[in-house]
């Protein structure tokens, strides 16, 4: 009898001094991912403003990073154009507690960053050269750098893949698809006849008409549309983050390049012909491609993508709509970690 609380008593003594080392391994991890000392930075809490140059002239860009990790870094390229990073701060919900470093970044345009309404800058080659000054001055390479870039930002992330693709770890290409065109198709094709057929009547006549300032058109597209395709939730429950960045939209560039709402586009948006389809397989950077299966892309075609790159994945986030990261919240996050830790320990090549 003594013989066993001598011993019940020594492996609880051994359980409370391994322990308690174990969980001071662990804050040691959390105090240097947190760990600010050594960076430039510590005086903005991670922000940096960098300069880029243009075709006409030299602005600043708004950047802010999260966390320490010497392998796993993430630039977020946000969506629109003309959409900001507030969006993205579902990630801060996620990324640290993975120790993977992330960078929010508003692309010229964008909330945070210079706005000087120049729409000859807006086009997609002169924003991809944004992104490599942006990675130049933030030292991330091939080391470390992941994209990830959500709706247009995929296809920043596509077009940034096509150009330099010696500085990229890993590609994420969130809730985008190859083709403007197949976008229209699927929107015009499939989504639009599963709207009521009295509201499609009147949203097109608007169209047609090109009263998309009438708010009218704003109302029928948040009410029966989006709910339903962008973001699955009743637009009066849609996150602060979702709603600032919205507010914050620079309308005039969306417009420009994209249309006047996600429902397809429609006019002469700078966008509209765009299609890298023909060249994905030329990406040899290890990609991930996410879809939802309500999503305003076609989901089909996200998980075509995967195959057509030279190694990729596609996750399908079963409850997504376009913002994924909000109505499918666990799988998108957990395939997104998955998929940056399995680049990292070398087993996807």
């Amino acid at each position: 009898m003594k013989y066993l609380l001598f011993f019940f008593s020594s492996l609880i003594i051994f359980q409370s001094c391994s322990n308690p080392q174990k969980t001071n391994t662990n804050k040691t991890e959390k105090v240097a991912y947190f760990d600010y000392s050594t960076h430039n930075d510590r005086l903005s809490g991670g922000v940096n403003i960098i300069p880029i140059q243009t075709p006409n002239g030299e602005f600043n860009v708004w950047t802010k990073r999260v966390g320490n990790n010497p392998t796993m870094k993430v630039l977020l390229l946000h969506g629109g154009p003309g959409m900001t990073h507030e969006y993205f701060e579902c990630f801060d919900s996620y990324l640290p507690n993975a120790q993977i470093e992330y960078y929010y970044y508003d692309q010229l345009e964008s909330a945070y960053s210079d706005q000087p309404s120049d729409s000859s800058l807006w086009n997609t080659d002169r924003f991809v050269d944004e992104v490599e000054q942006v990675r130049k001055a933030l030292g991330l390479n091939n080391t470390n750098f992941y994209l990830l870039g959500h709706s247009w930002g995929g296809i920043l992330g596509i077009e940034y893949a096509l150009k330099y693709p010696d500085n990229l770890k890993g590609l994420i290409i969130s809730n985008m698809v190859s083709s403007i065109p197949e976008y229209m198709k699927y929107a015009n094709e499939v989504l639009a006849p599963q709207l009521d057929s009295t509201v499609l009547a009147e949203i097109r006549t608007l169209e047609a008409n090109q009263d998309y300032t009438n708010p009218r058109y704003s109302e029928l597209i948040y009410s029966h549309y989006y709910p339903k395709h962008v973001l699955r939730m009743p637009v009066d429950q849609w996150p602060d983050p979702i709603n600032r960045s919205l507010a914050n939209i620079n309308g005039d560039m969306y417009v420009t390049m994209q249309g006047p709402s996600e429902f397809g586009i429609v006019g002469d948006a700078k966008l509209k012909t765009w299609d890298r389809s023909s060249d994905l397989s030329k990406i040899k950077t290890p990609t991930l491609t996410i879809g939802g299966t309500h999503d305003t892309m076609d989901p089909k075609h996200m998980e075509w993508m995967a195959n057509e790159v030279q190694n990729g994945r596609y996750l399908n986030c079963p409850n997504g709509s376009h913002w994924s990261m909000y109505d499918d919240q666990e799988t998108y996050f957990n395939g997104v970690i998955q998929f940056i830790m399995d680049v990292d320990q070398g087993k996807m090549k």
